[in-house]
């Protein structure tokens, strides 16, 4: 009964968690919280905490943890399994659509008018973590200007366009820069 119940739960959360992991977190602390007193708050709280540290979406590592804690290895399984279910049903039937009717007139302009609103999201959402970079989340004055991580943007993002260098070791290579430095004026 209890993998049945971590199943419906993860479904739900799978189901209803439109806009990513950050709003799937109600979501689940209803479920895993309120609903099934699975967990405390405190421990939901060390959940997310967790969740957020872990690579991969914040409502599957959730649902492992709340798995693994509740049911083992099973458990874990099945709540994940839930999870992701509604997530690969729905991309599934999309691209069925998809590669069933691409070359449809209507549907190549509705793709071409949602090209330009995607770029806008990850160029905003770029400016927006370089602004992070530069200013450290205070105002956007010279005064307050990070030129260490400026710098460091600027050289990565130079030898990314000029020579190609592979993204993940660029990333790797920063972080050990930071790393040091950060040890360094410490």
């Amino acid at each position: 009964m209890i993998y049945l119940q971590l199943f419906w739960s993860f479904i739900q959360v799978g189901l209803f968690s439109i806009g990513g992991g950050y709003a799937a977190m109600p979501l689940i602390q209803s479920q895993v919280v309120e609903l099934h007193p699975w967990l405390t708050m405190n421990e939901f709280t060390d959940l997310i905490t967790i969740a957020e540290m872990t690579p991969g979406p914040i409502a599957v590592n959730s649902a492992t943890f709340v798995g693994i804690r509740i049911a083992g290895f099973p458990g874990a399984v099945i709540a994940t399994f839930g999870c992701i279910l509604p997530s690969c049903l729905i991309v599934s039937m999309l691209a069925f659509i998809y590669y069933r009717y691409k070359g449809v007139a209507v549907l190549q302009s509705i793709l071409g008018s949602l090209r330009p609103a995607v770029v806008a999201l990850i160029a905003s959402a770029g400016i927006s973590i370089l602004m992070q970079v530069m200013f450290q989340g205070q105002a956007m004055e010279a005064a307050n200007v990070n030129w260490f991580g400026t710098l460091l943007f600027a050289a990565a993002f130079f030898v990314l366009r000029k020579f190609k260098w592979n993204p993940i070791g660029v990333m790797s290579l920063c972080g050990v820069i930071g790393l040091v430095i950060g040890v360094i004026w410490r």
